[in-house]
């Protein structure tokens, strides 16, 4: 067995069982890519065994903490396994569920979600991709199916020297497909879909704004970056179990034209043509119709800005705020008194407290005060652990606008 061995007190986050080692931090040793190895501190005492990258700032990410453990299939198996079963913990209202999530899982690397009776995979590691055909083989046993895509097609990958790589990886079907979720349906396609097909981490946050549209009645909804609706479906299906369809008013706004294709879809697929409602589907830059809206003086009851990752790491921080701020002010001037905003940020390198900060000072500029009335994130499938914090990257906020 290969080995690394740590610089002088580089070892103390792995002993907090973090399972990342950086380039910087490694005195010496080697391997192939996504080959197991021994991670020792500058002593010779162990800290871990861990999959191996050569080309990736983090070089290697930890499998297990346990020195008498092997890792094999079994031990893979046993993973997976666990991963799976750990989903019955949670009530999850859907179909469409987040199986493995990486880190949080001990799967470095390794996203898994199951839509119906189908699973996608993302292998985004070198250790991962080694190992990938027993991944395979213990994810359909683990849930007893048959059929695994693989949407290998994450910029993560080049980072790990990794080629993108996407289809059938076991067995073959169709890749349209319709899942549920709490009250209502949500169409995907595996196989072109952002991600693995579509985002189930925000699937609480849009079951929190159809509870909020069935309690505040919402006459004008604003979505924007909306990719498919499901923030739209989400504000119909509260309505209408509000008894107040008739004469609602949504936007929806995204730069995807076949994204507002599907979008538009939702509302036959859920039964809300012909109930009233006016439904408008803009393909724009949202930064541009936000301006539009304000020279034309309209304003909502409810936003929601669900923005692309504007800052994968600390790096991109500065730029970022910069543009998650511009947004959220000009909605916030959008937002009629007593309004809610629910703005999200899935950027890795803003924190939930630089988060807060931004739409504080977007406020300031917008000349709008509110009540951060709840704080959100992603649904308990996609888990952050006590032991892996990066794994939090999803935060949301639902601001009330102060009554006039």
């Amino acid at each position: 067995m290969k080995t690394l061995r740590l610089k002088p007190g580089k070892e103390r986050s792995m002993q907090r069982r973090h399972p990342w080692v950086f380039e910087s931090a490694i005195a010496r040793g080697g391997a192939d890519s996504g080959e197991t190895v021994r991670v020792e501190s500058h002593d010779g005492a162990f800290l871990a065994w861990a999959a191996f990258s050569p080309t990736s700032k983090i070089r290697a990410r930890a499998w297990s903490f346990v020195e008498t453990q092997r890792i094999d299939a079994a031990f893979f198996a046993s993973v997976c396994a666990r991963a799976v079963a750990a989903r019955g913990l949670f009530d999850l209202q859907s179909d469409g569920v987040r199986l493995a999530h990486g880190e949080a899982d001990g799967l470095p690397g390794l996203i898994v979600d199951r839509y119906g009776d189908t699973l996608v995979a993302q292998f985004l590691s070198a250790g991962v991709e080694r190992w990938k055909d027993v991944l395979a083989d213990a994810l359909l046993k683990a849930t007893g199916l048959s059929k695994l895509y693989e949407r290998s097609d994450a910029s993560g990958r080049e980072r790990e020297g990794l080629k993108p790589v996407t289809g059938w990886l076991r067995g073959e079907g169709a890749t349209e497909i319709t899942i549920r979720e709490h009250g209502w349906k949500l169409s995907l396609d595996i196989a072109t879909g952002h991600k693995t097909g579509f985002y189930l981490d925000q699937r609480d946050s849009r079951q929190r704004f159809a509870e909020l549209a069935q309690h505040r009645r919402f006459r004008r909804v604003l979505n924007c970056f909306c990719y498919t609706g499901g923030f739209t479906v989400a504000a119909l299906a509260g309505l209408k179990a509000a008894g107040a369809l008739e004469g609602a008013e949504l936007v929806s706004v995204d730069s995807s034209q076949p994204a507002l294709e599907r979008a538009r879809g939702h509302l036959a697929l859920n039964g809300f043509e012909g109930q009233g409602i006016q439904a408008e589907f803009l393909d724009a830059n949202v930064n541009t119709v936000l301006r539009e809206f304000i020279e034309q003086g309209r304003t909502f009851d409810a936003i929601v800005l669900d923005p692309p990752k504007f800052a994968p790491t600390v790096a991109h921080a500065e730029r970022a705020a910069r543009a998650y701020k511009d947004i959220n002010r000009l909605a916030l001037k959008l937002l009629e008194p007593g309004g809610v905003l629910l703005t999200f940020s899935c950027s890795g390198g803003i924190s939930a407290d630089l988060f807060h900060k931004i739409v504080a000072s977007a406020g300031l500029d917008a000349g709008v005060d509110g009540y951060i009335a709840e704080r959100l994130g992603a649904a308990p499938d996609h888990p952050m652990t006590i032991e892996f914090p990066e794994g939090e990257y999803l935060k949301g906020l639902v601001v009330v606008r102060k009554p006039a």
